[in-house]
């Protein structure tokens, strides 16, 4: 899809920008609500603790890279997990508030998926944890739709021309997992090793999946001078 006109960079969350350590308009607003229901004591602050420490350490992102290292590990439960993501995300223990009504898409070589709400911030919590900052931001949500190959590149993907790209709408009623490719030079790998090769963003379709050490390019060592001055 064409871009339309000069778009804004997309807001990435690295935390090495100058201005990572302010907080958005919007984080803002929320913690002064926080705040005011504290005071008033409508909410406690060490259950809200508990809430985000369950989904960013304990039901994150690592519950969907488990269900993309069986998809490439077991041919059989792919297909299934392709045909029908409830029932067998339900099986897995994977569902529930802000996990329902899940569909699976594959990336191939002919299509590349990528995800994003365009009203709001729907997104698989029981399976990627916390949406990040980007995915919640009105650029990421406007621009995913228009120019999505411009996105990616802010992402560092770039995808081949022959690729397409297919933008899926998250919604209330329906929310995304991509099951990102496998990469080459994983075929010997167990499925327990395959996990760190899955990042929250490949299976949001924002990146592709990691490459193993072993096919990764050496690296050029600098010469050693045994502690001389050259």
């Amino acid at each position: 899809m064409a871009g339309l006109g000069q778009a804004a960079p997309m807001p990435h969350d690295h935390s090495d920008h100058p201005h990572a350590l302010l907080p958005s308009e919007p984080a803002l607003r929320v913690k002064a609500l926080e705040t005011i229901l504290v005071r008033k004591g409508l909410i406690d602050p060490a259950a809200l603790d508990e809430i985000i420490d369950t989904y960013q350490n304990k039901i994150g992102p690592q519950n969907g890279a488990r269900v993309v290292a069986r998809a490439w590990s077991d041919p059989v439960f792919k297909a299934a997990l392709l045909a029908d993501a409830d029932t067998v995300l339900a099986e897995l223990g994977y569902y529930g508030r802000q996990g329902e009504h899940m569909v699976v898409v594959e990336n191939t070589p002919e299509q590349h998926n990528m995800v994003v709400c365009t009203l709001c911030s729907c997104y698989p919590w029981p399976l990627l944890g916390i949406p990040p900052g980007w995915y919640k931001s009105d650029a990421y949500r406007a621009r995913a739709v228009r120019a999505p190959r411009a996105v990616l590149a802010e992402f560092g993907v770039t995808l081949p021309a022959e690729t397409s790209v297919r933008v899926w709408d998250s919604t209330a009623e329906v929310r995304y997992l991509v099951l990102p490719m496998r990469p080459a030079g994983t075929d010997a790998m167990e499925e327990e090793d395959l996990l760190a090769l899955v990042s929250r963003d490949s299976m949001i379709g924002t990146a592709l999946a990691a490459l193993p050490a072993a096919a990764l390019p050496p690296t050029t060592a600098p010469p050693t001078t045994n502690g001389a001055q050259t």
